[in-house]
């Protein structure tokens, strides 16, 4: 059998200079949000079964890599002619993990809890620029806080965070698109839709940057919704403007449908963000907003930056998901980065590869050095490291030039052929 070289389909061999970069940034990540008082965890990439396809996780649970019943188990499932022989699964994302963690750990955890969490992740998607079948998340919840405080904290230090990475590129300008799913469930009331079918329409409505309300509007009535209906509905997302507030759009939604307090507490999260935000940074109200996933209770948030078509971060509030594993609900809001989104971002705009950030030495040694001076070579660096430096050994080659090139491509900036 011959071995393939190449990475399975979706996933990436990462070289030294991708390390690099990537470490550089989990290092800001790391910096800013502990300075929120975020507290770091890990969760292990594998999960039950029962938690990945608990209908939580929106059209990813279509997308799950599931891990096989092994030895005896996998034997008796095929005895007993049962179609799920999977028990485990790879993690789809963060938040089913963190879930069951909180569950898990909740009388050892203070009360909010701050979780940061940094991981790999794996969809079985089709991959194109900047989505992969293995890639890694970056997330932070706030765990048993009810109050917009949460999503105030949240989206604050997302923006902080950004901000300064996309710095280091001269990028200055991102959107913050916020939305509630109270809102949305409150609109699709009021048009006539029955509440089984709510999740239904928004399916529909997530796709208004890529078909419009026309394409809205046949998908819905190709669904058997009433026309009467789906005229109705989409009425209220025609001729939005530029900076409509939320109490602008949910002025003609009745009570009934949509508690005050709702509309309150989404003024009060873009009124206490705007005035943490770097110049470029926009936080608007984005009526079209939905996010796929099936367990967002409360406000929604996605950050989009112009010239790409994918957000580069999303999350918003899940009360309910926690309470499937303990049984009692717990107030809960969280927001996710796209790493790979992001790193795809600045290897578009960075000028050559990123160094080591520190001064790195390069000794190149003839392969007639005497003993006596390899160990002088190995003493002076071990002094240059103690200093901070990055040093490396390593024997001369023939075409010492191009050996020299390949390492400034590495970082290192100083070399010292030793030929004694």
């Amino acid at each position: 059998m011959k071995f393939i070289k190449t990475p399975v389909k979706g996933m990436c061999d990462m070289l030294p200079s991708d390390m690099r970069l990537r470490e550089h940034i989990f290092s800001m990540i790391r910096e800013t949000y502990t300075s929120y008082g975020f507290m770091q965890i890990e969760t292990p990439v594998m999960e039950h079964i029962e938690n990945l396809t608990s209908k939580q996780g929106g059209d990813n649970e279509k997308l799950i890599f599931k891990v096989m019943k092994r030895g005896a188990d996998f034997q008796r499932a095929l005895d007993a002619g049962k179609l799920e022989l999977a028990d485990n699964g790879l993690r789809y994302d963060l938040t089913v993990p963190l879930s069951r963690y909180y569950a898990n750990n909740k009388e050892k955890l203070p009360s909010p809890f701050k979780a940061l969490q940094m991981g790999s992740v794996w969809r079985a998607d089709n991959p194109q620029k900047g989505r992969f079948r293995q890639f890694t998340q970056c997330d932070i919840d706030i765990l048993g806080d009810d109050t917009n405080l949460a999503e105030i904290e949240l989206i604050t230090a997302t923006a902080t965070m950004l901000t300064k990475i996309f710095a280091e590129i001269n990028i200055t300008d991102f959107t913050i698109h916020i939305n509630n799913r109270q809102i949305l469930r409150a609109v699709a009331l009021q048009a006539g839709f029955p509440e089984q079918d709510i999740t239904s329409v928004l399916i529909s409505l997530d796709k208004f940057d890529k078909i419009g309300l026309d394409g809205i509007r046949k998908e819905l009535l190709e669904n058997g919704y009433a026309q009467e209906v789906v005229d109705k509905y989409l009425s209220i997302y025609e001729n939005l403007k530029d900076g409509l507030s939320c109490t602008e759009f949910c002025a003609g939604i009745g009570e009934e449908y949509l508690k005050a307090s709702v509309v309150s507490e989404m003024d009060e999260i873009l009124s206490c963000v705007k005035p943490m935000l770097s110049d470029g940074v926009k936080i608007i109200f984005d009526p079209t907003l939905v996010r796929g996933m099936g367990y967002y209770t409360g406000p929604i948030f996605e950050i989009t930056i112009d010239g790409y078509n994918f957000s580069i971060a999303g999350g918003g509030r899940y009360d309910e998901m926690i309470g499937k594993f303990s049984g009692q609900d717990v107030s809960a809001s969280g927001f996710s980065i796209g790493f790979e989104r992001i790193i795809t971002i600045l290897k578009d705009h960075m000028q050559g590869e990123m160094g080591f950030g520190k001064e790195g030495t390069v000794f190149l040694l003839d392969k007639n050095v005497s003993p006596k001076k390899k160990q002088e070579v190995f003493l002076q660096a071990k002094q240059l490291r103690e200093a901070g430096a990055v040093v490396s050994i390593q024997p001369m080659r023939k075409n010492v030039k191009r050996q020299i090139e390949m390492l400034e491509a590495q970082g290192f900036q100083n070399f010292q052929k030793i030929y004694e």
